[in-house]
């Protein structure tokens, strides 16, 4: 008889991982190193310190250790929210029809809503322990910064985050989240630095992007001296932390002898999928199992679909250090969609490295598929899931479907990492059906990708 799997997996407080697993020591090949705009060098860690804190740094270069201890500090502060749950969706599964087993790691029961909590207590920590004044940092949707403003609370930190602009005027209400815990909010792009005002000269009325953000960010923490910016996606340090999602999912999973067929996570920056699918990544790097993973991204922003791997200016303004990726050209600014998180022009070096090798899959879907199946979810598992985690719902009741049409009983676990609470001028103009898709043209990819630096590109 097959064992009876609780609607909910909970692990115990003494089963949270105490470390954080590196995927990129069992990469035979690693992702291409940070290099200089200036002329192409890769760059040292005594380089990228005045920009980042140096335990981080040393986190980002390193592709040798497997695992880093997770600080006693940090370790502490998850137990206010971790071990997070894993839940089998009976009702999902009941109204699809399907023979296909659905599971969620749920990564929203937390004050800031979702994932980014698991990093930003981490850099706020290293920041705290280097000594430094405050943080600087960039934010879409507003999860990043609400997760940061969180966590500078908790260590006594400045926190100054600059929000893309068109969230800062849709969610206020995030917005006032950061405030309350002692947050400056800035809308990006502003007049207050230099880039901020470049960017608005040349393209005047825009609404923002992260990468237009970052670049303000970084300007900030490198010109007020005792701050380090700090980024809640794409580097490879955020995606270790947040491999404690994956850790844990991979714990669950085992407790009750489940193996997965198919892991989905949305793809913006990395950080969700990244974490979400670390450990399993390494299981196919190592030979020891073999999964189908999905990255899920906006068909308004969309760089593994049709992006280009190169190196590029991770930020619109051109000051930040070149990432090898897959991207749509720092100058990509796409439409204002309501995946704030998603709308970043390029992706993780780590996961760009491992899509080149053709370790998974990714899809581009559209915002109005995406609100149908946001709410199909909603009104069976009972949760109000937030526009980037829905990509990742998109595709489980689309696999699961494919499931019912063959028959086949397949295990599809995906990372619902945040609630959209605050996304309900979103909920609000797909419910009014005034929500709109907008795919960018050949044409507009081509003109933003002819701006590719040339160090690295040759």
């Amino acid at each position: 008889m097959e064992k009876k799997i609780p609607y909910k997996i909970y692990l115990g407080e003494d089963e949270i991982p105490t470390q954080w697993y590196n995927m990129r020591a069992d990469m035979k090949t690693k992702p291409a190193p940070l290099i200089s705009p200036a002329d192409g060098h890769a760059l040292t860690l005594e380089e990228m310190n005045p920009i980042f804190c140096e335990e981080l740094n040393k986190q980002e270069l390193d592709n040798d250790t497997a695992y880093f201890d997770i600080p006693a500090p940090v370790l502490e502060f998850y137990k206010m929210y971790r071990p997070s749950p894993l839940v089998r969706a009976y009702f999902l599964e009941k109204a699809l029809g399907t023979p296909a087993k659905i599971y969620y790691k749920f990564e929203g029961n937390n004050t800031s809503g979702s994932h980014k909590l698991n990093s930003s207590i981490a850099q706020a920590y290293y920041a705290k322990a280097q000594g430094l004044k405050g943080v600087t940092t960039e934010t879409g949707a507003g999860q990043w910064g609400t997760a940061l403003s969180m966590a500078c609370a908790y260590f006594g930190l400045d926190c100054k985050v600059y929000m893309v602009k068109v969230s800062y005027e849709q969610k206020p209400f995030r917005r006032e989240v950061m405030r309350t815990y002692g947050a400056t909010v800035t809308p990006s792009p502003s007049q207050t630095t230099e880039v901020g005002r470049k960017i608005l000269a040349d393209h005047p009325g825009t609404t923002g992007s992260l990468g237009c953000a970052i670049s303000e960010a970084v300007e900030a923490a490198v010109s007020t001296p005792g701050y380090r910016y700090v980024l809640g996606s794409v580097l490879n340090q955020v995606v270790l932390h947040q491999s404690i999602i994956g850790l844990e999912t991979q714990a669950a999973l085992r407790k009750y002898d489940i193996k997965p067929d198919i892991l989905i996570g949305c793809a913006g920056g990395g950080s969700n999928l990244g974490g979400f699918a670390a450990p399993f990544f390494g299981e196919i790097l190592r030979g020891e199992a073999n999964y189908k993973i999905i990255g899920v991204e906006p068909a308004s922003c969309p760089s593994f679909t049709r992006g280009t791997f190169a190196y590029d200016f991770c930020d619109t303004g051109m000051i930040c250090p070149l990432a090898k990726m897959y991207t749509l050209g720092s100058q990509f600014i796409p439409s204002a969609n309501h995946a704030g998180g998603l709308r970043f022009h390029g992706i993780s070096p780590t996961l760009a490295q491992l899509y080149h090798d053709g370790l998974f899959e990714a899809r581009a879907v559209e915002q109005t598929a995406v609100f149908e199946a946001a709410e199909q979810f909603a009104r069976t598992e009972g949760i109000l899931p937030a526009p980037e985690s829905s990509h990742a719902i998109r595709v489980a009741i689309d696999e699961a479907l494919k499931c019912k049409e063959t028959g086949e009983e397949k295990t599809i676990v995906f990372n619902l990492t945040g609630t959209g609470y605050f996304d309900l001028y979103a909920y609000q103009q797909f419910n009014d059906k005034t929500m709109s898709d907008v795919i960018p043209s050949d044409e507009a990819i081509a003109d933003s990708l002819k701006k590719l630096p040339k160090f690295g590109n040759e």
